[in-house]
């Protein structure tokens, strides 16, 4: 799986189809992010991004390599274990963006509550913002691994599907990148930090089902 993953990295990163996506992120985070504001409202910000992006970033590395290059390395390797190399690429491409992100959010932003009276501890902020970026990159895993081939294998339902259920994932009440999101912007009202532990399982738990799904179907198609 480690000559996988790094082959999958190596296309990923020449391909330069990775740029899009970044491209997207940044845009992001120049609308919603700005130097002085509270830092737990411009983490959730920078957290909510990161789904649209992974979800992209899946559609990258599953569709990546041609269809001759494809067929080699799964009867090398099984399809299953090449599909599932391609979704872990993108999430680790997702978690590096996510994490650059919060970065650059703990950097600029104010460490205080929303009305700027009470001071936020930035390491548990911090903290915090990472792990509701990893939530929204697992989610964003589970939407592009549902939405793109082997699932959907036509890019004309394949690309609006992707970019709608990501949406709906984001702002759907109950749904675990919500509830990370929304607990970091409760978060700069009061001044409490709550980490989004249970919003980080149900989407690990999210992420593996969806990926077995697609590399259960990579297998018999």
């Amino acid at each position: 799986m480690t000559a996988l993953l790094r082959y999958q990295a190596a296309l990923l990163v020449r391909s330069q189809r990775w740029l899009p996506p970044v491209l997207l992120y940044g845009v992001i985070l120049a609308i919603g992010v700005s130097s002085g504001q509270p830092l737990l409202d411009s983490l959730a910000f920078a957290a909510a991004g990161v789904l649209p992006v992974a979800a992209w970033l899946v559609r990258v590395c599953v569709t990546g390599e041609p269809p001759a290059a494809r067929a080699c390395a799964a009867a090398a390797a099984g399809p299953g274990r090449v599909h599932l190399a391609c979704v872990l690429t993108a999430l680790g491409a997702a978690g590096l963006l996510g994490a650059a992100g919060v970065a650059f959010v703990a950097v600029i932003s104010d460490a205080h509550t929303a009305d700027h009276r009470h001071a936020v501890p930035l390491g548990a902020a911090v903290t915090a913002g990472l792990l509701a970026a990893l939530v929204s990159a697992l989610l964003g895993l589970a939407v592009g691994a549902l939405t793109n081939p082997p699932v959907l294998r036509r890019a004309g339902w394949a690309v609006p599907v992707s970019g709608l259920s990501a949406l709906l994932v984001l702002v759907v009440g109950g749904s675990p990148a919500n509830a990370a999101v929304s607990g970091l912007v409760s978060g700069s009202q009061t001044g409490a930090v709550a980490l989004p532990l249970l919003p980080l399982c149900v989407a690990a738990a999210s992420a593996a089902a969806a990926t077995a799904v697609a590399c259960a179907l990579s297998s018999r198609r």
